[in-house]
């Protein structure tokens, strides 16, 4: 009981002490908004008042949003709550004309390039300064959520109409960037869009000539079915940025992990010292499981460097029953044993920033009663360290080579897909979006990006950064997948004043 006495006592103490400054703080607010209310006006002159002022004067429509999020999710491939929508098909064209109308309606001027990516530019003072940029992606793989990607791109058409709703001139123009297909569901490339716009001729070529979907439709004829790539040429170089097209661009999501919503204390982390210095263990787990209340925002350091490898092994198929075990050459066990071998060489490195995953493993004929003669297996692997990541992939291809050897099958097919570098996030966007966070009272943490996002390959043309916002137990690219009206509100602010800080840069 004095322990408990004592411990009110200082959290009492300490909370008077900072109180009244957070009342002055929230007073002056509320006095600006009292006064922009009552005029129907700014009390500031639009472009010349300070961050503090514009973060008062944000207010995001949450309820609006999350209605454009609801009708977006109908054009889809597949039963609510689930969404799919791939890329050129016809639920991808009708979603990509609801977000152009929305652009529209918000007063961009829109326009689209050859694959697609869609472009929502409102001009700045100085137009002919290079913009500030933002957006992300709307397609979605199968039987996924309705957050990733679309809270970037229709919460960044709602940070627009927070600017200007709040009188905000910018200096420099702001633009939104919807990127075709950042998923790799139907052509196996991911961040399509964006890797094209950071100028990579290998694809362009590639998506010209070779690449086809599972039912052999050429990227060209599908982009065409869609009313793209109409160059008689078919020369996608059109889609290239030059680097330093944009001043910066910023990228809002869902964080897709259960980090900012598990960490964070209520409001003061001293509480937690205090606590765990006055009572037991038992008793400090009890309480303070009110004390947190998650992070709001996430600070985006850096992306991780992610690879994928494709892995064919051929053997002799047979009989299940017919061919003994000793002469068996079975190309389904060389793939088994090749999926553990990735999980090993993984945890080898002793780092948790390290992953990997074998996320398709197919077998033909795939008969229950037959021994695989062929084996397919699709690998991903990401780390923060490149080279940490280059090693596991050398480590897998030589497990590769061993098994065929040991099973006497033949190692047919060891592609590396894709092996892109990591990309760090500006310091000055970090700045920037630190310091919008701290002036909106909102709790943020730096963080790192296991997950591949468009703003990877917009890294290669201009500064980049990104904002995290807390989804439901982390959970992404499943119907589960939720983020709340606050949080959504929290990253569209975030995004607005970093917007209208390094537009007037």
């Amino acid at each position: 009981m004095e322990s408990l006495e004592r411990f009110c006592s200082i959290t009492l103490l300490v909370i008077c002490l900072l109180l009244p400054s957070s009342l002055a703080q929230q007073q002056q607010h509320e006095s600006i908004r009292t006064m922009e209310d009552f005029s129907g006006y700014p009390i500031h002159e639009p472009g010349q008042f300070g961050s503090i002022n514009l973060a008062s004067s944000l207010s995001v429509d949450a309820q609006g949003l999350q209605k454009q999020i609801d009708e977006l999710s109908n054009f889809s491939d597949a039963p609510s709550p689930s969404v799919t929508r791939v890329l050129y098909t016809d639920k991808d064209v009708l979603a990509r004309r609801y977000v152009k109308n929305l652009m529209a309606l918000a007063g961009l001027t829109v326009r689209e390039d050859a694959v697609g990516n869609i472009f929502g530019k409102w001009d700045g003072s100085e137009p002919n300064l290079p913009a500030v940029a933002t957006g992300s992606h709307i397609d979605a793989i199968p039987y996924s959520g309705k957050y990733d990607g679309v809270v970037g791109v229709l919460g960044a058409v709602e940070a627009i109409n927070v600017l200007k709703r709040s009188g905000f001139k910018p200096k420099r123009s702001l633009e939104i960037v919807l990127f075709t297909s950042e998923e790799p569901t139907r052509f196996g490339i991911s961040c399509l869009g964006s890797r094209l716009l950071a100028g990579s001729k290998e694809l362009a070529e590639a998506l010209k000539t070779t690449v086809v979907d599972g039912q052999n439709v050429s990227f060209i004829e599908a982009a065409r079915s869609a009313g793209y790539a109409q160059d008689e040429d078919d020369d996608l170089s059109s889609v290239f940025l030059k680097k330093g097209s944009y001043f910066a661009f910023i990228e809002l999501h869902i964080e897709q992990g259960p980090i900012l919503e598990d960490e964070g204390p209520l409001n003061f982390p001293f509480l937690h010292l205090i606590a765990s210095s006055f009572f037991s263990f038992s008793f400090y787990a009890y309480i303070r499981s009110y004390l947190t209340t998650g992070l709001d925002i996430g600070v985006v350091t850096a992306i991780a460097a992610p690879a994928s490898l494709k892995v064919e092994f051929e053997g002799n198929g047979g009989h299940a029953g017919a061919v003994l075990m000793p002469y068996r050459n079975d190309a389904g066990l060389a793939a088994a044993e090749l999926a553990l071998a990735v999980e090993k060489h993984v945890l080898e490195s002793e780092s948790i920033d390290t992953v990997g995953t074998v996320g398709i493993l197919e077998q033909h004929p795939g008969a229950i009663n037959s021994i695989p003669s062929k084996s397919h297996l699709e690998i991903d692997t990401r780390d923060i360290d490149e080279a940490r990541r280059n090693t596991v992939i050398k480590k897998i291809q030589e497990s590769a080579n061993t098994i065929a050897t040991k099973r006497k099958v033949k190692l047919s097919e060891f592609k590396i897909v894709n092996q892109d570098p990591p990309a760090l996030s500006d310091k000055l966007i970090i700045k920037k979006m630190a310091e919008a966070a701290t002036e909106l009272n909102l709790s943020h943490k730096k963080m790192i990006s296991r997950a591949y996002h468009d703003s990877l390959f917009m890294a290669r043309i201009s500064p980049m950064g990104m904002i995290f916002i807390p989804c439901y137990k982390g959970y992404s690219h499943k119907p589960e997948e939720y983020s709340s009206l606050e949080d959504m509100a929290n990253g569209v602010k975030v995004l607005s004043l970093t917007l209208a800080k390094l537009s007037l840069d």
